[in-house]
């Protein structure tokens, strides 16, 4: 009896062990995979943190209502990867409004994921990471109200304030007068208040609320602009080539791409490229 004890103690010893040894290395709710510490970032913001700017809402990229609980998401997971290549063991979001991100008024982080489209403009105040993402732009409508390629001329149009989508629905698509909101959350509810007939920013950004809406708000349409997203780094910050550095490796190994499908193209239920293009 007493060796039958000990066999069950070493037995289940044994299993703790092998359940430490295969456990999955997690920052939040995010598995990472690559090496730890295997590209260093020697002097983060913060010590011991890979601190991340972002402007929320933003789900299936941030999930979650607020900083402390968002645990995962496309971009979050991607800076928990970051940090843990970098050697740092935590990623803490910092919500920021989208002026002053896209301004350079922000401060004391390390990057900065917003689904933030790469421009020539924003080049001159930020330097900007290895493209990550294919941008374009969409027309979220109510579903039982839906606007096509002709009634968006003459529509109640919404638009996020300094955003690339912004510009391009007065300079391409030549809508006069849209109604300008600081945030998407704010964009997104006139929308389903019925305030405005179309909201438009990212197609990631607008396939996500649709989804979110569960059938109240739907994705009509999209325009090309050849653009893509990148993370925003600090101007001159002697991190920013390690960082870029890591965000290489992760395209390069399909770490992003695995991420893409697991919180993209998953939760979407659809591929982007299948929204119609409408023409400017």
């Amino acid at each position: 009896m007493k060796f039958l004890k000990r066999g069950v103690l070493a037995a289940t010893a044994l299993v703790a062990f092998s359940a430490t040894v295969f456990a999955a290395d997690m920052i939040g709710n995010c598995e990472v995979v690559g090496k730890k510490g295997s590209m260093a970032i020697e002097k983060p913001a913060k010590a011991g943190q890979l601190t991340l700017e972002t402007n929320l809402p933003a789900p299936i990229w941030y999930n979650g209502d607020t900083p402390e609980s968002i645990k995962d998401g496309m971009e979050f997971c991607m800076a928990a990867e970051i940090a843990w290549r970098g050697g740092l063991d935590k990623v803490v979001l910092v919500p920021v409004e989208w002026d002053a991100l896209i301004a350079g008024q922000t401060h004391d982080f390390d990057l900065a994921m917003s689904e933030i489209s790469i421009t020539e403009e924003r080049k001159k105040v930020h330097d900007f990471s290895t493209p990550y993402f294919n941008s374009d732009i969409g027309i979220l409508t109510r579903a039982d109200a839906p606007i096509d390629e002709k009634s968006i001329k003459t529509a109640k149009v919404g638009v996020q304030q300094a955003t690339t989508g912004a510009a391009f629905m007065t300079d391409k698509v030549g809508v006069t007068n849209p109604q300008v909101f600081p945030d998407a959350g704010s964009m997104f509810a006139a929308l389903t208040a019925g305030q405005i007939d179309v909201a438009v920013t990212d197609t990631s950004i607008v396939l996500a609320q649709e989804v979110q809406s569960k059938g109240k708000l739907k994705v009509t349409g999209q325009y090309q602009t050849g653009e893509t997203y990148g993370a925003i780094y600090p101007k001159g910050n002697p991190n920013n080539a390690t960082i870029d550095k890591i965000m290489a490796s992760m395209l390069a190994d399909g770490t992003i791409a695995k991420l893409s499908a697991k919180y993209l193209a998953a939760a979407w239920g659809k591929d982007p490229a299948s929204v119609p293009y409408f023409k400017p």
